[in-house]
């Protein structure tokens, strides 16, 4: 049994994408998507048609940009190996709760206090999210800053992993995707009050 665990793993290895590509095409995503929240950030506040778009289709929206980044965050740190730091860790807490809350409210169709909830919910993971991120890539960006790193263990959070275009880094990414979520959110709770 053992070695056909073996033999199956060496062949998904070898069918697994370079680590170079795959990050590639992971920064050019998180730059269309972060076209998209500013654009949608400005639909927001001038009240655009989009709006209705995003309000109806808003949680679906969501719950597939959480899963982009669940299935990004766990195939760098699963199959690449490439080890997630403290801080990474502390984005992760905020971030894969709202699949759940995602996949929960569309299941259940939930309106109301309980869509309002999720909303909100949303929104608080988001946000403090987006702080950890903000703070790690600043961490990352600017060496020597005197920002204290929480690293306890063998990898440091100031380390750089994945750099793409000379400031696309893991938090950076972070930073966008819960950027992406809070203006979807937004844009749900508006069409549902």
């Amino acid at each position: 049994m053992g070695g056909v665990l073996q033999r199956r793993l060496k062949r998904a290895e070898r069918a697994m994408l370079p680590l170079d590509t795959f990050n590639q095409l992971l920064a050019l995503g998180t730059l269309v998507l972060g076209i998209i929240t500013v654009a949608l950030l400005v639909a927001y506040v001038f009240r655009l048609e989009v709006g209705a778009f995003v309000g109806t289709y808003g949680l679906w929206l969501a719950l597939f940009a959480v899963l982009g980044g669940i299935a990004s965050t766990l195939i760098h740190s699963g199959l690449y190996k490439i080890p997630p730091c403290p801080l990474c860790y502390w984005q992760r807490i905020f971030l894969y709760p709202q699949a759940v809350l995602f996949a929960l409210a569309l299941l259940r169709r939930a309106t109301g206090e309980t869509l309002r909830f999720v909303i909100d919910s949303s929104i608080a993971l988001s946000v403090i999210g987006l702080g950890i991120a903000l703070y790690h890539h600043a961490l990352q960006m600017l060496p020597g800053s005197g920002l204290p790193c929480p690293a306890t263990g063998a990898v440091s959070c100031a380390q750089i992993y994945f750099l793409e275009y000379g400031f696309l880094t893991y938090p950076f990414m972070a930073a966008v995707l819960f950027s992406f979520l809070i203006v979807t959110m937004l844009f749900v709770r508006r069409q549902n009050s």
